[in-house]
């Protein structure tokens, strides 16, 4: 049976109209891999595309519970690129980290595992010889540890990766960084001790290549 793979909603802007989105690559990617996708709202009645972080209220238990119920329905998340992170982000990937069910994290998706239960939510903005925001094609190289689940996965220590970013994340304690750029900025974490928790700051949904098609099948292998 096809698992049910939970895309969690990222802010669009700038532009007039608000709006809450999911990409059709990561869409398209879910199902060429042999998952089923389902977007997940968040439940606070608030206008996040003008809200900052740190002016949003902590969920209510009430808005927990509505969160919980769409995630539940869920055999797998994929934590998708974007502009900004809110704190139903923080929230559901603390949830799934506790009941252990796999996510993958890409770029901004990455970012927030980076900020996985700190207090100050903090990334650095980009100011390197290595261009990380290009809109289009392969970018530059990303080193993989061979002790990595990831390097398990793709079977190989260096590619090149498509990369959208302008912002790079910071060590955190709970994760194992297992990637670098030339820069030394971070380009993979995982966690050991669950099934399937691993993020990339690189694009593979939009990478036609051997290194993404077994990233995605092993998260969908996983998810099943």
């Amino acid at each position: 049976m096809k698992p049910i793979i939970g895309i969690i909603s990222r802010v669009e802007y700038p532009g007039e109209t608000h709006k809450l989105v999911f990409e059709e690559e990561y869409r398209q990617t879910i199902i060429k891999y042999g998952g089923i996708p389902l977007g997940i709202l968040p439940s606070q009645n608030v206008d996040y595309t003008v809200l900052k972080y740190s002016n949003q209220e902590d969920l209510t238990i009430e808005e927990k519970e509505m969160i919980i119920k769409q995630l539940n329905l869920c055999d797998g998340f994929l934590m998708p690129g974007g502009f900004k992170m809110n704190k139903f982000d923080r929230f559901i990937l603390e949830y799934i980290v506790k009941i252990d069910k796999p996510v993958l994290g890409i770029c901004l998706g990455m970012q927030i595992m980076s900020n996985y239960k700190k207090e100050i939510v903090w990334n650095e903005r980009n100011d390197s010889f290595i261009e990380h925001n290009v809109e289009k094609g392969l970018v530059h190289s990303v080193t993989l540890d061979k002790n990595s689940k990831l390097y398990s996965i793709v079977k190989n220590d260096n590619f090149m990766v498509t990369s959208r970013h302008s912002y790079h994340a910071l060590p955190n304690d709970y994760f194992n960084v297992v990637a670098l750029s030339d820069d030394n900025y971070i380009e993979a974490i995982e966690m050991n001790d669950k099934k399937f928790v691993i993020g990339v700051q690189w694009h593979p949904e939009s990478m036609d290549d051997e290194t993404s098609r077994l990233l995605f099948e092993s998260f969908i292998d996983a998810c099943k």
